[in-house]
Parts: C-alpha cells; structure tokens; sequence
C-alpha cells in the first residue's frame, strides 16, 4: 500500500538509532566510470533531512572530501548504494539513490550540485528542498563546526589517495586537532580552518528504493519499499 509519511524503513532507523547511537558505519558503493569496478568505503551517517511539505522524502546526509575520486564518480553516475547492519537490533538495510555531492559555492564542482537540483524530478527530495528554499551552505557550515577536532583538522591533509611526499615524517607535520578560530588567533590556524571547511563537502543520497531485512524476529521478516511516481513509498514483503 502506498504511503506518505515517513517510510517504515527510515522509521526502523531512527529507532534503531535511538537505542543505539554508535550505530553509524554504513557502507556507501558508487560506480567508477573508467573502469567495471564497484567502489565501497566506510561513511558515517549524519542525519536525515526530509522537506516539510512532505516528510515521506528523506534525504541521508553524510560528508566527505570534495577531492576524493568519489566525487568524480558520482558526479559521472550519480548511482549509489548504502548497506547498513545494525548488530544491536538484527536488522540490514541497503537503500538506493541517486547521490550529490555540496561542496562551498566558491568550488568550482558546486555547479554540478545546481545542475542536479535544476533536474531534478518534482517528486524528489531535493526538488522540494528547493522550493522550500531550504540553506544548503549554511547546513554544510553548520555539519563541518559540529566535528571534532581531530575529524575538522583530517580535511587540511593533502588531497586523499594521493601518494605520501616524505612518508612518517611529513604526515607528522599535519595539524592534529582543529577548533574556530578566535580574534586572537594567529594565521597558521586561521588559515587551517579556511582550507579545512573549503575542502569539506556534504554528501546527499536521495533514496529510491530499500530493502529492511530483520533478523531479530521470528520468523524473520524482509520487506522491499520502492518510490511511486507521485513521491510517496509502496511495498511488499519478499522472502528473507
């Protein structure tokens, strides 16, 4: 039956998260364009973001460095997969969508961002986010000042993947910890941050399609949840 309030899948989520708010490794795939090659890395779940005028689009925020090669990737195939176990509650989730990268305006890679919200569907979540006229740098400022230390001063390394000029010994000269910086600050720090939150990017997975399996229940129960073309959820129970 179709529905539209929040999917149960996401529901499960939030709920799982609730209980258990270490639970946030999830496992993000994208396609590599110049090989066959599937690419999956760690990410940590940030938060959901839905519009107001309807909450049964929910957008799965996480972050990463505008410089890394999946920026590219998705950017050629913006195809994605998440796979996220919850050990505590017995439950997987592997969520499809379509991904974009929000890296600061000044970057020259914000205007593939534009491009997606300009073609986007009308049913999507970042359609109605832009009606809304929801502030996407102000979210990715405010996402960046809520890390630690240690992950704000990761993003002033050198581009990631790249090949380590002087091994140990320049990888010691990074900074290790990274705070805003206050009137006194002297250059060096200042000069820290701003590259630091110039190569910080948000990371939007606009989900199309998930698959819930529980295995906590008996018997175990599996549900697959896809988008209708009117923006709301439909779904079925399959064989776990």
């Amino acid at each position: 039956m179709a529905s539209s309030t929040a999917p149960r899948w996401k529901t499960a989520i939030v709920n799982a998260l609730s209980e258990h708010e270490k639970a946030v490794v999830i496992q993000l795939a994208s396609i590599d364009p110049t090989t066959p090659i599937p690419h999956v890395r760690s990410h940590i779940f940030r938060d959901f973001i839905a519009p107001k005028s309807n909450p049964a689009l929910p957008l799965i925020i996480t972050t990463t460095d505008i410089r890394t090669p999946k920026t590219t990737q998705i950017i050629s195939n913006p195809h994605v997969q998440i796979a996220w176990w919850i050990d505590s509650t017995q439950e997987q989730f592997r969520i499809s969508g379509l991904a974009s990268a929000i890296p600061t305006p000044a970057n020259a890679l914000y205007k593939h961002f534009l491009h997606n919200v300009r073609n986007a569907k009308s049913t999507s979540a970042v359609a109605a986010l832009s009606r809304e006229g929801f502030d996407w740098e102000a979210k990715r400022k405010q996402m960046f000042k809520s890390m630690s230390g240690h992950m704000k001063a990761s993003w002033c390394r050198p581009v990631p993947g790249t090949r380590l000029e002087g091994e140990e010994e320049e990888a010691r000269k990074w900074p290790v910890k990274l705070e805003e910086p206050g009137d006194d600050a002297d250059e060096e720090t200042r000069r820290n941050w701003e590259t630091a939150l110039a190569n910080f990017a948000l990371l939007i997975v606009d989900p199309t399609e998930a698959d819930f399996l529980e295995l906590g229940v008996m018997p175990n129960r599996r549900t697959r949840f896809w988008k209708t073309i009117d923006g709301a959820w439909d779904s079925e129970a399959v064989v776990p």
